[in-house]
């Protein structure tokens, strides 16, 4: 009897560990249900600190903002985002790993896609985003070739299409009319003037393109 007793343990352990291990495949594959390869991943943006600096002076709708954006690719090796962060830099991370840094956060993830007569644009941003992988991040957000900030990244993989395009940047407070304090002390440590007016991008910039549309929210 004891051989059949050990038997029978051994195969419930491992039935009990197969339906452990699926639920867990399960609750990663519900993560990102419906999503496309090529998909925009945009995050919300916070309150305060950087991410409501950038918000203050970038924000274009009422309803919803963005401080960070990341290219959705999937693979035969699963699914990631290509972005570029501050920790980490210009990289291609998984995406469970990615939502899970977002939501430790706080920040939710609303999804864009590309209308369907630019979607024949992805192969080509996903290439050139997969080229820029390993440049670090650019903390002075001013364009230059050797770094980027997450905006950055997305614009120039999708360059040569134009889907996006490069606008006077600004980083006036619009309830006071002058430079936000936040970005005046923020050059003023770097020595660095305010790069008011210069070529730039921002997140919320790039949900206001009329060649993308807003999917879901990542649940």
């Amino acid at each position: 009897m004891k051989p059949i007793l050990k038997r029978n343990n051994f195969l419930l352990n491992f039935f009990a560990v197969i339906f452990l291990l699926n639920s867990i495949l399960s609750c990663g594959n519900s993560q990102i249900s419906g999503v496309r390869n090529g998909d925009l991943l945009f995050v919300t943006a916070k309150e305060t600190g950087l991410s409501g600096a950038i918000n203050n002076v970038t924000q274009t709708q009422k309803n919803v903002s963005f401080d960070h954006i990341g290219i959705l690719e999937q693979t035969k090796k699963g699914t990631f985002v290509l972005h570029a962060a501050p920790k980490g830099g210009s990289q291609k991370q998984n995406i469970v790993d990615f939502l899970k840094d977002q939501r430790n956060d706080g920040q939710k993830i609303i999804v864009y896609r590309l209308k369907s007569q630019y979607q024949n644009t992805i192969p080509n941003a996903i290439e050139n985003a997969n080229s820029m992988l390993g440049k670090s991040y650019n903390f002075n957000y001013i364009l230059d070739e050797n770094s980027y900030y997450c905006s950055d990244f997305v614009e120039r993989a999708f360059r040569k299409d134009n889907i996006f395009k490069l606008e006077p940047m600004t980083f006036i407070d619009p309830k006071t009319g002058k430079t936000n304090t936040f970005w005046e002390e923020f050059y003023q440590k770097k020595n660095l003037k305010v790069p008011e007016g210069e070529l730039g991008c921002n997140p919320n910039g790039l949900a206001a393109s009329d060649k993308i549309e807003r999917v879901k929210e990542l649940k």
